[in-house]
C-alpha cells in the first residue's frame, strides 16, 4: 500500500510542476525573448487550426468523388480497391492540412516582421 501512496504524491507532484511550467502568466515579463516565444506559440497554433478546417473540407470533398467513382466507374471498381482509395483520400487531406498551416504560419510571420520596420517604410501586404 505504501508505494501505492507514494507514486500518487509524486504524479501529483509532477504534474503541478508541469502545469505551472506552461501556464502563460510566466509570460508577463515583457522581455522581447518571451513575446516572441508567445506569439510564435500563437501563429502556430491559428496555424494547426486552420490547417485542421481545410483538412476536413479536404477529406470532405475527396472522399465523395473518390468512393462514388470506384461504385460507378467500371475502370476505377476494377482497380481501386479499399487500400487505394484511403490512400487517395488520405494524400488529399494531408497536402490540405500542411499547405494551409504552412500557409497561415508564414502569413503571420511575414504580418509580424512588417510591424517591426520604420513606419516611414511601407510594402505591399
Amino acid at each position: 500500500m505504501g508505494i501505492a501512496i507514494d507514486a500518487r504524491e509524486w504524479w501529483a507532484v509532477r504534474r503541478r510542476d508541469i502545469s505551472m511550467a506552461s501556464m502563460p502568466s510566466l509570460l508577463n515579463s515583457n522581455t522581447p525573448n518571451n513575446i516572441s516565444q508567445h506569439r510564435a506559440k500563437q501563429y502556430s497554433h491559428d496555424g494547426v487550426k486552420a490547417g485542421a478546417k481545410a483538412a476536413t473540407i479536404a477529406f470532405i470533398a475527396s472522399a465523395i468523388p473518390v468512393v462514388m467513382g470506384a461504385r460507378t466507374i467500371p475502370w476505377a471498381r476494377a482497380n481501386l480497391k479499399y487500400a487505394a482509395q484511403a490512400h487517395i483520400i488520405s494524400l488529399v487531406t494531408g497536402a490540405a492540412y500542411f499547405v494551409v498551416a504552412d500557409k497561415t504560419i508564414l502569413a503571420s510571420a511575414r504580418k509580424n516582421s512588417f510591424e517591426k520596420l520604420p513606419s516611414h517604410v511601407e510594402f505591399p501586404l
